[in-house]
């Protein structure tokens, strides 16, 4: 029911971004988060991915508001929900920690000239983005799969910020993140459902 739920309004989300609707977005995308940590505690989970949901749920809300501060807030809060989440998922495994770090070495030295004063903080935030894609490649196909959308979605968002934005931009965002985070979060159940 809350799965179902969720999809609803992610679906919203994803229509009221395609007609910029910020009233709606308002309305539907601090949801997210919160339903899923939802799902997680009638589960019985009360750990760091759910921290995480947290992390990502108060970043949800920053980002909406415009301007460079809420940008960087709602980066600043992102980047607990990776850290959150690469403590969950460890140990990292490292075929996957090199093809990823080298994905993200190739990504900054493409974009760094420009992001100018969010060349740095896009840094190390994508660091922790990119080991946390890494980390869950180990836990299970889902899991990993979620990883990797997340990485697809944030280095969207960076291209944006860099003044790359391919056509449909937020609409491609927001659904491969609000995929990621239901891939995450319901492959996290069920590769540590109890025996």
């Amino acid at each position: 029911m809350i799965l179902r739920l969720f999809t609803v309004v992610a679906a919203i989300e994803i229509v009221a971004v395609a007609a910029d609707s910020t009233v709606v977005q308002w309305l539907t995308k601090p949801l997210l988060g919160p339903l899923l940590i939802l799902y997680m505690l009638q589960r019985g989970r009360r750990d760091l991915v759910t921290v995480a949901l947290g992390f990502a749920t108060a970043g949800d809300i920053a980002l909406l508001v415009p301007g460079q501060v809420a940008f960087l807030v709602g980066m600043g809060f992102f980047l607990g929900a990776q850290l959150c989440l690469i403590t969950a998922f460890r140990p990292l495994p490292r075929p996957f920690v090199a093809a990823y770090g080298l994905l993200w070495a190739l990504a900054n030295l493409l974009l760094w000239e420009r992001l100018g004063a969010l060349a740095v903080p896009v840094l190390i935030y994508s660091l922790a983005l990119t080991m946390m894609a890494a980390a869950a490649a180990g836990i299970s196909r889902r899991v990993a799969l979620g990883g990797l959308l997340f990485l697809i979605s944030d280095l969207l968002i960076g291209l944006g910020a860099a003044g790359v934005r391919p056509p449909a931009h937020g609409v491609l965002v927001m659904t491969t993140y609000a995929a990621a985070l239901a891939l995450i979060t319901t492959g996290w159940v069920r590769a540590t459902r109890p025996a």
